[in-house]
């Protein structure tokens, strides 16, 4: 299964926040939308940076509650992996647990075109496992 199925499948709505927008509005959206990451764009939509509930956690334990004051591109995550459309849930997951990371944008023709996270390529890998056993198991009972 490829990234291009589980957005085909989730839907390929991004949450985008610009550079200039400080932590603490972060953090309302991230909390009104029930998410845990935003991808961070420019005024060209072009991929800047991702900032995670981990980045705000993390800001606010080195400066205190004004960290939540700054810009989020002070804090974001700026060297952001990302995928295509075409990569395997299997290199996706090796991606993410590769780097540590739970949220990973899809980029396709120099666009964001969806992002994932580790929660939905679990979920895939898991189905396709359940897939396979299925089919031995109906194989078996055949033999």
């Amino acid at each position: 299964m490829s990234v291009g199925r589980i957005l085909s499948e989730k839907g390929r709505e991004v949450q985008t926040i610009q550079p200039h927008r400080t932590l603490a509005e972060a953090a309302a959206v991230l909390a009104e939308r029930r998410i845990g990451a935003a991808v961070v764009t420019g005024a060209d939509g072009a991929v800047l940076g991702i900032l995670s509930e981990r980045d705000i956690v993390r800001a606010v334990s080195e400066a205190g509650a004004a960290a939540l004051g700054e810009p989020v591109s002070r804090r974001m995550t700026a060297k952001v992996m990302t995928c295509s459309e075409s990569t395997s849930i299997e290199t996706a997951m090796e991606m993410m647990t590769a780097g540590k990371f739970r949220h990973l944008p899809v980029v396709q023709n120099d666009r964001l075109s969806g992002i994932i996270s580790i929660g939905d390529v679990v979920k895939r890998h898991i189905e396709k496992i359940e897939a396979e056993t299925r089919a031995m198991r109906d194989y078996i009972a055949m033999a």
